[in-house]
């Protein structure tokens, strides 16, 4: 296994534990401890990590955040479950927005098993790939420029082509919600298409899972307000639900 094949494997397993040992990464990785260390003191220098006694965890001054392949496999279970509640409002010729992501590539997968047919329009190329093997589904992928870390076309003819449709429902993939923060994003390139789709849709649903509640990410990119409901799994404690809803997030 090649070095930037361990790093991502790596920063894989911080993001799912938040600190990692050095002997369960040798295991993991099939190499050996001093190679693992090597490589740990080699992330540190780059800033990716924090090199520990007997490990790593992740330094203050950065987001845990992965490109698109990494955080595929992140809270999995989790953004099926919202996906799944989200593809049954899903009427019979329902126009369909989404945006990039993981948990909307997830949502495609899940739109697969449904047996009614309706339109979707979106930048995320990954989804697209999975929505063209069913024949109910037609498809309307939006251009502009590609972003190959992400799987999704972004910049100003993506805008321009977003702004001229009304979709029925937006389906949101966001980074992260907070009572006090609204929701916010790292994906800089999504603001844009996220602000049109929240505007221009009869309904906005935020599709997340549960990891993301009470976080904040780098860019507010919609305020309460402009989200109808966010679509999430079922690991949510009632009095944490309870607290949204007073601050006007409204949680399915």
């Amino acid at each position: 296994m090649l070095y930037e094949e361990r790093e991502a494997r790596i920063m894989q397993q911080l993001q799912l534990h938040s600190t990692v040992k050095t002997g369960s990464l040798s295991q993991q990785l099939h190499v050996s401890v001093d190679t693992v260390r090597r490589d740990l003191k080699s992330m540190e220098q780059k800033g990716l990590i924090k090199y520990i006694h007997g490990g790593a965890c992740l330094p203050d001054s950065i987001s845990p955040f992965l490109n698109f392949a990494g955080r595929e496999i992140i809270h999995e279970d989790l953004k099926r479950a919202a996906a799944a509640k989200a593809v049954s409002m899903i009427r019979e010729n329902a126009v369909i927005a989404m945006n990039a992501g993981t948990t909307n590539m997830i949502l495609a997968q899940e739109m697969l098993r449904i047996d009614r047919g309706f339109t979707v329009i979106s930048n995320n190329m990954a989804a697209i790939n999975i929505l063209m093997q069913s024949s109910r589904i037609r498809i309307i992928a939006i251009g502009g420029e590609i972003d190959s870390q992400e799987r999704a076309s972004f910049g100003s003819v993506c805008e321009q082509e977003f702004a001229s449709y009304f979709p029925d429902i937006a389906f949101l993939a966001i980074n992260a919600v907070s009572c006090e923060d609204g929701f916010t994003d790292f994906r800089f390139h999504e603001t844009g298409i996220m602000h049109l789709l929240a505007h221009s849709a009869g309904k906005v649903y935020a599709v997340m899972d549960s990891s993301k509640l009470g976080r904040r990410s780098r860019k507010k990119v919609l305020s309460r307000e402009e989200v109808d409901a966010v679509i999430m799994d079922d690991g949510i404690p009632e009095d944490v639900r309870r607290q949204y809803e007073e601050q006007g997030i409204h949680i399915l």
